[in-house]
């Protein structure tokens, strides 16, 4: 799957002299690899150059990464100090992410905390989930709760305490719930833009350089699904505000 983007239609949530973030598109790299395809890096870069007008090379900082059909928010760094300390924060875990999984099969437990430890295999860029510690394998936690069960799919809200390697499409296949259009990780068809429905919903960490709260969120692409889905969160909201 290849996306030719630009700084022109790129999706910028917030911005300010450290930081921005960024709703990430399915089929986007976020840092250049052996493809030799535009990383979302770039394009950011490009936008700041000709918002800005800057001359000369734009720093820009990566600091975490999200898999290319997933879609969602990623920070990036606009200053060392802010790479630095950002670095830090995601290290400490004092960065809260929670994403949207849209998955085949509701899971048995409307809610759960799953703990595996995962070991990936570089051959097949593919990792696999074991129930208790192996050799080299990395200790995963997550904690998913169930928001809506459409006709056909499942809407589940999933927080991180750990970011490992394919960890939210690798923990829920191993509970029987792929991801929708997630081939790799076990589910029958593939999305027909080579997206799978997981989408990075919301991060919330103080900022930082000023030490503000930042919250921030992502709406998923449009398609049916994630409609039915933002359809149901709208509704559950008007009908919370009433009562």
């Amino acid at each position: 799957m290849k996306v030719f983007s630009s700084a022109s239609n790129l999706q910028v949530l917030y911005e300010d002299n450290h930081l921005i973030i960024v709703n990430k598109r399915a089929g986007d790299i976020v840092q250049g690899d052996k493809t030799g395809d535009q990383p979302l890096s770039d394009i950011v870069k490009d936008y700041i150059k000709i918002k800005y007008n800057k001359p000369g090379n734009v720093f820009l900082g990566v600091v975490h990464r999200l898999d290319r059909p997933t879609t969602g928010l990623v920070i990036f760094a606009r200053t060392s100090k802010a790479l630095t300390r950002l670095n830090k924060l995601f290290v400490e875990k004092a960065i809260k992410k929670t994403y949207w999984a849209v998955v085949k099969n509701k899971p048995e437990k409307d809610q759960n905390t799953l703990v595996h430890w995962l070991k990936k295999n570089p051959k097949n860029n593919k990792s696999t989930a074991y129930p208790s510690e192996i050799s080299d394998g990395k200790k995963a936690v997550l904690h998913y709760s169930l928001v809506k069960s459409l006709d056909n799919f499942h809407l589940l809200n999933i927080e991180l305490e750990t970011g490992r390697h394919h960890q939210i499409r690798c923990q829920l296949a191993k509970i029987g719930s792929p991801i929708k259009g997630d081939l790799k990780y076990g589910f029958d068809r593939s999305n027909k833009d080579g997206s799978i429905h997981l989408h990075a919903r919301k991060v919330a960490f103080v900022h930082p350089v000023s030490k503000e709260v930042i919250s921030v969120e992502a709406a998923p692409p449009k398609d049916a699904i994630w409609d039915a889905c933002l359809n149901f969160i709208f509704v559950k909201c008007r009908i919370s505000l009433r009562s």
